[in-house]
């Protein structure tokens, strides 16, 4: 089936960018994510093998560049230090 979509330029360069990436033509990328998401459409409710890995995946995208902090950083006296 063809289906012929209107895109704005930032969003086809941002698929285009993706597609490249992922080492796939255009057209062939945007079928995947269509079909990823009629599939997806109305789901079960229920996570499948690998969910959780592709739900971590895209959570943690670009964190590589976030720094490291300090186990200090996380406890209750850091966050109220005026009032101790």
């Amino acid at each position: 089936m063809t289906i012929q979509v209107e895109l704005s330029p930032e969003v086809e360069a941002r698929l285009a960018a993706d597609a490249v990436a992922r080492g796939m033509a255009l057209a062939q990328y945007a079928g995947k994510l269509l079909t990823e998401a009629a599939s997806n459409a109305g789901g079960s409710g229920r996570l499948k093998p690998g969910d959780v890995e592709r739900m971590t995946k895209v959570m943690t995208m670009g964190s590589k560049d976030l720094p490291i902090l300090p186990p200090e950083a996380t406890e209750r006296a850091s966050f109220y230090e005026d009032r101790w």
